[in-house]
């Protein structure tokens, strides 16, 4: 087993991805320190936006970053299970089965679209994301230690999008976007010579991540930053506003993000303004909103977060 990082040794090696990505997705310092948070603390990532913003762009800098194999996968409306997770296929000449491996296996995986598929399809990912591991025809596979998975979705009012079930999004530690970039960063875009970017080079491992993930726990978060955290998930449960509060996985995923956006940050240790800044990104896909969408219900949870 790799040991766990000292948490100095953490932020200087996220310290490091980061400054690898960032040569690579221009402009876009929220987006990359939330998807670090993600890698550190061991969580999936969803990312809502349109096409053409740099979210497959993001996901294959930070497989390159840190030296993992990364694979993406496009869902369609007519991808099956078997297509993702793999399947048992009959040996020439033999009368032997052999499990192929599907795309899923890999460190990194870029689930392209994935409110485009059939809910079948999204449910099959339901055990890799949860368990690191695949079931087929009853057999257990486990897939690469650590197993990370971008998944991007178009917005709800796109062309054939399906919405994703409360299951599957629960397993997303944060839900963001990318958004446009300012004009002078699209300027740096329109300059580059290639619509198709140069990667960065590996500045860590797999066994760097596992280190690194293990470092979270040793994040401290005091007591007072603890009731502030049930504070908020009692209100959500509370508030005649909500139809369905956080649930307690929902506030121990919240705790293990601070703990990990601290080191994103710099530091060993969870402050006020880390709250503020990953209560709607963490919280607010965890939560129904009578009569609001997605972005009401930022709103929402962010009005909670600053009213105390």
């Amino acid at each position: 087993m790799n040991p766990a990082l000292a948490p100095d040794g953490a932020s200087a090696l996220l310290e490091r991805i980061r400054k690898a990505v960032s040569e690579v997705v221009i402009g876009r310092p929220v987006v990359v320190d939330r998807a670090l948070t993600c890698l550190a603390a061991g969580g999936h990532l969803l990312i809502e936006d349109v096409p053409g913003v740099g979210k497959t762009t993001l996901a294959a800098s930070l497989a390159h970053a840190v030296g993992a194999g990364f694979r993406r996968i496009q869902f369609t409306s007519d991808l099956l299970p078997g297509d993702v997770l793999g399947m048992r296929l009959p040996e020439p000449g033999t009368h032997q089965f052999k499990f192929h491996p599907g795309p899923v296996f890999a460190h990194v995986v870029l689930a392209d679209e994935l409110n485009r598929t059939s809910p079948r399809t999204q449910s099959a990912f339901l055990e890799a994301m949860e368990e690191g591991k695949v079931t087929i025809d009853g057999e257990t596979h486990d897939l690469p230690s650590p197993f990370w998975v971008v998944a991007t979705q178009n917005p709800h009012d796109a062309q054939g999008a399906y919405g994703l079930p409360d299951s599957q999004l629960d397993r997303f530690l944060i839900r963001t976007s990318v958004g446009y970039p300012d004009r002078e960063q699209e300027r740096v875009l329109l300059r580059r010579e290639s619509s198709r970017s140069v990667l960065p080079q590996p500045v860590a491992c797999p066994d760097d991540l596992r280190s690194l993930q293990m470092a979270v726990s040793r994040v401290a978060l005091v007591a007072k930053l603890e009731d502030r955290i049930l504070d908020l998930v009692q209100r959500t449960r509370q508030d005649p506003r909500f139809i369905r509060g956080v649930s307690p996985r929902g506030a121990q995923s919240f705790a293990r993000a601070l703990r990990a956006y601290a080191l994103v940050r710099g530091r060993d240790f969870v402050i006020p303004e880390d709250v503020f800044e990953l209560a709607g990104p963490v919280l607010s896909h965890r939560v129904l909103v009578r009569g609001e969408t997605r972005e009401g219900s930022l709103r929402v949870i962010q009005a909670l977060v600053e009213a105390g």
